[in-house]
């Protein structure tokens, strides 16, 4: 089921929280230096959690030893990502118990989330993003996860990285990528797309849709969530930024509602430059021209993305794609689109 669909079959409303009186000291506390979590060494504890949609299928939840140990880890799964109130519902309560254990916690070396789903952006007003920034860990996930990593980087200053979750697939391409990400210092230098077997039609094939070069802090995530956090006090900051996004299973109306939504709040042309990653089954569910849209996905992308003066390029494997890169937020890279390249500056880890 993907994001949209469960979206629609949830039904499960966003708690009316105050919005939590910490928020601003830590928002001004995070405005700083980037702090940088230490890298994960073979041996180290690593908290599973889920933030969004939990889950409770056994058969699910014994990937997660086996996943940990393949790299070397240790897992420690939090409380209420298998037990709790509803089915795959957890209450904001007990979702936020779970997260703020794992960085409490001086065992627990890094988060995972164990899957996205929906209902991290029911969080956010209530985060303890000081207790994040004294704790500095590395944190991972996607998709709905995109919500945590805005707020985490606006509000706690500390780089997260938009990778994996628990049971993704974890490809040869996304278990490089993972392991220099989380585990080495260096930086991991220019990123492109897996080596393709048929030069003539690629599996993930990579466009320019606007020329040039940029550099600058890389931000960014899932489009859907990046929209809905618009108008909020963790929507994003892309001023003079590298902003990728990213989605799956949205028709290309809502593609470019989305983007105009961005287009229209400034973030487009504030950006330094745009990275639109591989979107999986992003054309219309029933084509009908006539009664709703008939536009491409590439002719969304060109229409808006290509009418900004930034650099842009569509395609990079991110998001929701089984060969997957991981991108740490917050570090400084250099979008060269003519190469059709994202370079690494520096690392996510110290």
């Amino acid at each position: 089921m993907n994001r949209r669909n469960f979206l629609r079959a949830s039904g499960a409303a966003a708690l009316a929280l105050p919005l939590a009186p910490r928020l601003a000291s830590a928002a001004q506390a995070g405005a700083g230096k980037l702090i940088k979590p230490r890298a994960l060494r073979a041996g180290d504890t690593v908290g599973v959690i889920a933030p969004g949609t939990a889950v409770p299928d056994p058969e699910r939840l014994a990937l997660v030893e086996p996943t940990l140990k393949f790299f070397g880890l240790r897992a420690k799964v939090g409380r209420y990502v298998a037990a709790g109130s509803g089915h795959v519902t957890r209450s904001v309560a007990e979702r936020l118990d779970d997260l703020h254990a794992m960085f409490r916690d001086p065992e627990v070396k890094a988060v995972f989330c164990i899957r996205g789903g929906y209902g991290s952006m029911q969080l956010l007003d209530r985060v303890d993003y000081d207790l994040i920034r004294r704790n500095p860990k590395v944190f991972v996930g996607y998709s709905d996860i995109t919500a945590l990593h805005l707020a985490i980087n606006r509000h706690a200053g500390l780089a997260t990285f938009h990778g994996p979750i628990v049971l993704s697939s974890f490809t040869d391409y996304t278990q490089r990528s993972f392991r220099q990400a989380l585990f080495d210092t260096r930086p991991a230098g220019k990123l492109t797309n897996p080596q393709e077997s048929n030069q003539l039609r690629p599996e993930h094939p990579l466009r320019t849709v606007r020329t040039g070069t940029a550099t600058g802090q890389l931000v960014g995530g899932n489009l859907s969530l990046v929209a809905a956090l618009m108008g909020t006090p963790h929507e994003i900051e892309t001023r003079g930024r590298i902003l990728f996004i990213e989605d799956v299973g949205e028709e290309p109306y809502r593609i470019d509602r989305m983007l105009t939504q961005l287009r229209l709040a400034g973030k487009l042309d504030q950006a330094a430059g745009i990275v639109f990653g591989e979107c999986s089954e992003c054309a219309p569910n029933d084509y009908k021209p006539s009664f709703a849209w008939d536009y491409t996905l590439g002719e969304v992308l060109d229409q808006i993305l290509g009418s900004t003066r930034v650099p842009v390029l569509s395609g990079l494997t991110i998001g929701h794609t089984a060969d997957q890169l991981t991108l740490p937020l917050g570090v400084t890279a250099t979008l060269n689109a003519d190469e059709k390249t994202l370079e690494l500056k520096e690392a996510g880890v110290i």
